[in-house]
């Protein structure tokens, strides 16, 4: 969530930088200027009378004391008249606070100035390109066939046990899954995260700390009678284990990596761009979270880039590194770069990781703070990043790795696997 300091400072500026989002925010703000005026002018009549009232109440002790009945019961009517007042304000105040808030959290961040200008996927910059492809047989056949024919992963089936979206990972493409989840957390926690294990299901109020709440409840499943929501990735939780924290600057950097199973309702239906594992409504995915005091935390971010694309290039697939443009970015980042790794037998680029640093927006809604060397509170950054996503990443080891003898393995996963090919 931005600041009123934000988008009041400088508020002309604060409208470009919300247009590379493609965002006509200058209503918004101009909502959010007059909802704080108000609220500053009814918090100060408000003080006002909350004085008046409270001199009032003392002069009432002296009045009787000196025998002036009339006078004293003048003054409890003012009082009364004044506490009547107070409270008529104190409700008002209460409901602009509500209006004010409600209008800001419907602002995405800012995109930081390196973000390059676009509409959408096409328009992001391809800051590095790894062509690592490998020699395939003759017409090589896309995963689900693959998937199919060496009985891996049953997706007719997950469709019986609940519906599309839904794959069953069988025999050796579940110790795969299995192999490919520790091998993530291993490396993690190698470079220093410590490895938690969250729940889930999260509440609101933890949906509303990293920004999918009220943007993305359409995305989310929501068990209504308890009114939790099932986490659409690791970071959900795992931020918000420091929600309502206060830490001190000796505290940073504080690096946590997770693995859940992750579940999104926004999966397509149709085409083969999410076909097989393509797009799911449940896959899993190992996360890492930083958070970074607010001077360091883009070296952070080259940090968290750097250790994925460590992980990538052990796989041994051709991949790309994307920054992405202001339309193509989420709702919190201010800065978000895209791994991408290249399916041979579909000829396309698959996205299979997301590093993001979004600055101060989600420290706001989380009351995420820290006190600097002189004891004043200020807010932390927060980032995070997909290391990584399965799906996408079986899809093109499946894919790449076909041969006349099986599907080959990658040699840093035979110890996790205990086999080093499917056949």
């Amino acid at each position: 969530m931005l600041t009123l300091k934000q988008l009041r400072d400088d508020k002309q500026a604060a409208i470009r930088k919300l247009a590379k989002k493609h965002v006509d925010a200058e209503p918004v703000i101009n909502r959010i200027e007059e909802l704080d005026d108000e609220r500053k002018a009814v918090q100060a009549e408000l003080d006002a009378c909350l004085a008046q009232q409270n001199t009032a109440a003392k002069q009432i002790g002296a009045l009787m004391g000196k025998g002036l009945r009339d006078e004293a019961e003048a003054k409890k009517a003012e009082v009364a008249a004044l506490k009547e007042r107070s409270n008529e304000l104190s409700a008002r105040f209460k409901q602009v606070g509500e209006q004010l808030q409600a209008a800001i959290v419907t602002l995405p961040n800012f995109p930081a100035d390196i973000v390059p200008e676009g509409v959408g996927a096409e328009d992001n910059l391809v800051v590095k390109l790894v062509e690592n492809y490998t020699q395939l047989p003759e017409d090589p056949q896309p995963h689900w066939e693959l998937a199919k024919k060496y009985d891996i992963i049953d997706f007719d089936l997950g469709v019986k046990l609940t519906g599309a979206g839904f794959p069953v990972y069988k025999g050796k493409g579940a110790r795969l899954q299995r192999a490919l989840i520790n091998y993530f957390l291993d490396c993690n926690t190698a470079a220093g995260y410590l490895e938690v294990e969250p729940p889930v299901l999260v509440n609101e109020a933890s949906g509303f700390g990293t920004g999918q709440l009220p943007d993305k409840e359409g995305q989310m499943y929501h068990a209504t009678a308890d009114n939790y929501y099932l986490v659409p990735t690791a970071e959900v939780p795992v931020t918000n284990i420091y929600r309502d924290v206060i830490l001190d600057e000796k505290d940073f950097p504080v690096k946590m990596t997770a693995y859940t199973p992750c579940f999104r309702r926004e999966a397509g239906s149709y085409g083969k761009d999410v076909r097989g594992l393509n797009r799911l409504h449940q896959f899993d995915k190992v996360e890492i979270v930083q958070l970074s005091l607010p001077e360091v935390s883009y070296q952070a971010l080259d940090g968290m880039v750097a250790h994925v694309e460590k992980i990538v290039t052990s796989l041994g697939l051709p991949y790309r590194i994307l920054r992405l443009c202001g339309g193509d970015m989420s709702f919190t980042s201010a800065l978000t770069y895209d791994f991408e790794v290249y399916s041979e037998a579909q000829k396309r680029w698959l996205e299979v990781s997301s590093v993001s640093n979004f600055e101060s927006f989600q420290a706001n809604r989380l009351k995420l703070r820290y006190k600097d060397s002189n004891k004043k509170t200020q807010l932390a950054h927060t980032l995070n990043g997909s290391s990584l996503a399965l799906p996408r990443i079986v899809a093109a080891l499946l894919e790449n790795n076909q041969t006349p003898e099986g599907i080959r393995i990658p040699e840093v996963l035979v110890p996790y696997t205990g086999f080093d090919y499917i056949k």
